[in-house]
């Protein structure tokens, strides 16, 4: 999982970040226009004010206030989304001193009408969950007006129960080379991906592997099945829950399987290097494609020093024997 630079996500602090954004890039509008905007107040300090309050709330308090404060934060937000809007429509025509000076107005109404409609589905979301009590679906939940594409990821863990940013699958060859790598969407089970990747290494290779080693997230009875179906000689996925039949035991304490679950330990230790060395434990940079390039150039990365280091063994084997 490659984490989103992204704050951990409230709905009081994606109100508030709503109104900083369109209120800063509405004064740089202004600015670039050469005259001051009308009918557009800054509503800044009162909604800094509210998101605090909200923060700093006890429990009880949150049962006894909360509703109020955040009635009236998403009003001062609905206002600010509003006097935008009533700006991009006054400045329409609005044209600068120069065709940079035009650029940058055309590029600031493109940037505003962005994160109001943002800020449009975070007013949404806020008066569901809060002030309507509904269970708004994962689907439909923006985490970040920033990097509006972050998926919520549960995997399980006691430390970090809740992720935000992108399962990846990667796939690793016996040399050690990622031989494949997905951005997934959403918080996909892990069985799913067995069969593209079986179809994927049988349309870059020509067949399909001998060795099909994973963690056991991607069991499945069908998964086996399909290993075997396709040709592969071991299918180390060590099965996931129920009781096992004896022959499941004796094939998982077979010396085949448990080889086939050293070679899966490995992809944990090429995991550790894409995160501590390639750059890929969290995203810094912003939107889908450019999360989808960091990933792909700490493969890459990955894959040209693993091949430097293939083409440098036998080099120096030669210099032992002579």
């Amino acid at each position: 999982m490659v984490e989103s630079n992204v704050h951990y996500p409230t709905d009081n602090t994606l109100l508030w970040d709503t109104v900083r954004v369109i209120t800063r890039l509405v004064g740089r509008l202004g600015e670039a226009v050469g005259q001051a905007v009308k009918g557009f107040r800054n509503h800044t300090r009162a909604a800094r004010r509210r998101m605090q309050q909200i923060q700093r709330m006890t429990a009880q308090q949150r049962q006894e206030q909360q509703t109020r404060k955040y009635r009236q934060l998403i009003g001062i937000t609905e206002e600010v989304v509003s006097g935008a809007r009533g700006v991009l429509q006054r400045t329409r025509k609005a044209k600068g001193k120069g065709l940079l000076t035009d650029l940058t107005i055309r590029e600031l109404r493109k940037e505003i009408e962005h994160y109001c409609q943002l800020g449009e589905q975070v007013i949404d979301q806020a008066r569901r969950r809060v002030l309507e009590r509904e269970q708004v679906p994962t689907a439909q939940k923006i985490y970040s007006i920033f990097e509006s594409h972050t998926d919520l990821i549960k995997r399980g863990k006691v430390q970090t129960p809740i992720e935000f940013g992108h399962k990846v699958f990667l796939a690793e060859s016996a040399q050690g080379l990622i031989t494949q790598y997905e951005v997934l969407d959403g918080n996909p089970c892990d069985e799913n991906q067995v069969q593209a990747s079986l179809q994927h290494h049988r349309h870059i290779f020509g067949h399909a592997p001998e060795l099909y080693g994973s963690d056991r997230g991607l069991y499945s009875e069908n998964n086996v099945k399909m290993c075997e179906q396709e040709g592969v000689k071991v299918a180390s996925i060590p099965q996931r829950g129920g009781k096992k039949t004896p022959q499941r035991e004796a094939y998982e304490k077979s010396p085949a399987f448990k080889k086939g679950q050293r070679f899966r330990a490995g992809i944990e230790g090429r995991i550790s290097v894409l995160f501590r060395g390639r750059g890929m434990k969290r995203c810094l940079a912003q939107g889908h494609e450019h999360f989808e390039l960091l990933v792909g150039a700490a493969v890459l990365a990955n894959n040209l020093l693993r091949i430097a280091d293939l083409l440098r063994k036998p080099s120096s084997c030669k210099k032992r024997a002579a």
